[in-house]
């Protein structure tokens, strides 16, 4: 299966959360396409960094805002016709689900209905990042998309799990009802330069403590598993389902499963640190298991991804040795 470039010159594309950690690749992809671009953010998690290469660049438009109060009408670069919208804003760390949970709530559901109604007025294509967090704590290994989880609706992490749950149904309901061009990517836990150092998860938490020699913590037996995805193969991934005239919801990660001692373990090696694994208590509806069912992304799009997690964590450790001196 190959899949057209459908988006690039000529066509004007908003990226919502445009200067967060995947969204910032995207927006970089975008550009190399030739792609118009627009990227909105209120900058709650997102960094002005991320995109700070591009702000002299005649197609990238970069707007402070809240999707969750509305697109500013003032603003010119808002004001012309988008051919795709990208909704990928909300903050989706567990330092943010307990920081931030009204905001996610807000994001993920006025913040979705007001770009489902500008998509609609613009006739532009619709794409709506959701999270393997749609599965909850999972009873199906791998997680197909035909599975409907296991997720608790008033636990710590619901805040995040039910806003993406609500703007998947009201992307269907758009696209249903309001025969709008529309598609659902479900994000695994995707890694890679432009992290937050201290936003909570694992990757980003095992690499600073590494280079900082203290010791690595991993919640409960360390026995829970995570399929790693780089972010080159994830930015691959949605592009070529935003190309498409799928609608999904698709699954996009890798099949790259390891437990948290083992993610642990790999990164102290490859940061030749003298770190050692601390055992700490295990927070509340943290999954046992993550792995996606990629049969879909596979037969719909031709996905592959390519990343080996060597050579993902090695790019990403020096991101971070980088960052941290």
């Amino acid at each position: 299966m190959k899949v057209a470039e459908r988006f690039g010159p000529d066509h004007r594309v908003l990226v919502t959360g445009g200067a967060g950690f995947v969204p910032s690749h995207l927006v970089d992809a975008l550009i190399a396409r030739g792609c118009t671009v627009v990227a909105l953010d209120n900058f709650v998690t997102g960094s002005k960094e991320n995109v700070a290469h591009l702000l002299d660049r005649p197609t990238f438009t970069l707007v402070e805002a809240d999707i969750s109060e509305g697109l500013p009408t003032h603003h010119p670069a808002l004001a012309e016709r988008f051919d795709a919208i990208l909704h990928m804003a909300s903050p989706a760390s567990p330092t943010d689900f307990a920081q931030l949970p009204v905001e996610i709530l807000r994001v993920g559901s006025v913040g979705t209905l007001h770009l489902l109604e500008r998509a609609a007025a613009d006739g532009a294509r619709f794409l709506m990042a959701s999270t393997s967090e749609a599965y909850g704590d999972p009873k199906e290994h791998p997680q197909r998309e035909t599975y409907w989880g296991n997720v608790n609706p008033i636990g710590v992490r619901s805040v995040y799990d039910e806003a993406k749950r609500f703007s998947e149904a009201a992307t269907m309901a758009y696209h249903r009802y309001r025969g709008l061009d529309a598609a659902i990517v479900r994000i695994f836990n995707t890694y890679g330069p432009r992290m937050r150092p201290d936003d909570g998860r694992a990757i980003p938490t095992f690499i600073s403590q590494a280079l900082r020699g203290e010791p690595i913590t991993v919640h409960g037996t360390g026995n829970q598993t995570r399929s790693i995805c780089f972010v080159e193969d994830l930015v691959r991934g949605i592009l070529l389902l935003l190309d498409s005239t799928e609608t999904g919801p698709v699954n996009c990660g890798t099949e790259h499963e390891l437990t948290m001692r083992q993610l642990a373990e790999l990164i102290v090696s490859l940061s030749d640190s003298t770190s050692k694994v601390t055992y700490v208590t295990r927070s509340s509806d943290d999954p046992e298991m993550r792995r996606p069912d990629l049969t879909l992304a596979r037969e719909l799009l031709g996905y592959e991804p390519s990343v080996a997690p060597e050579d993902g964590l090695r790019r990403t450790i020096e991101y971070f040795r980088s960052r941290l001196g």
